[in-house]
């Protein structure tokens, strides 16, 4: 009796662990939620150069990552942050065309996130501060009867790769990110 009951609970046990899920989430990948935005291609930035209203305007990173202003021409913004970008303003503007520059950079719109599988409608949305999967989901409708609603999968671009990993809903989500609901096995 007490053989029979030890094999069903070690096929049961073997049965479930070829139910879970074997990615986990990569340890860098929480910390990258919470380091300072930078900057990619769709983002749209209000440049300010403080007493040159000719110079201030809103630009759109383009899909190279870069900006194109007056005067300076090409500016790259892809992978800094408003800040660093604002220095780097600075720098090209103090260059012979004004004497002492003062910049200040802001994200007017973020690029888009992306929500695919088994929400009411997947597509492309405006990324809203602060957001999480959950958030995510509710913008795009709210959950199909099937979609699984402890997890999702999410791709981002960090530090120049693409990283995949399962994730709980209360993730924060970055601009850029695809967030994939997966369906329920039962």
């Amino acid at each position: 009796m007490r053989r029979s009951l030890l094999i069903v609970c070690l096929a049961l046990s073997a049965a479930l662990q070829g139910c879970a899920d074997g990615r986990r989430l990569p340890a860098d990948f929480q910390s990258y939620a919470d380091r300072p935005y930078t900057l990619g291609p769709g983002d749209r930035l209000r440049v300010i150069v403080f007493g040159q209203d000719s110079l201030s305007n809103s630009f759109a990173v383009d899909s190279s990552g870069q900006i194109a202003m007056p005067l300076i021409g090409v500016v790259p913004a892809s992978g800094r942050t408003p800040a660093q970008l604002a220095r780097e303003i600075e720098a090209r503007l103090r260059n012979g065309y004004v004497r002492e520059p003062r910049v200040s950079v802001e994200v007017e719109a973020y690029r888009p996130f992306f929500i695919l599988g088994e929400v009411t409608t997947s597509g492309q949305y405006p990324f809203v501060n602060g957001m999480s999967a959950e958030t995510a989901v509710a913008i795009a409708g709210g959950y199909t009867p099937r979609a699984r609603k402890d997890m999702a999968q999410i791709t981002r671009t960090q530090d120049g790769r693409t990283v995949t990993a399962q994730a709980p809903m209360n993730m924060p989500i970055r601009p850029g990110d695809t967030i994939y609901i997966q369906e329920r096995f039962f």
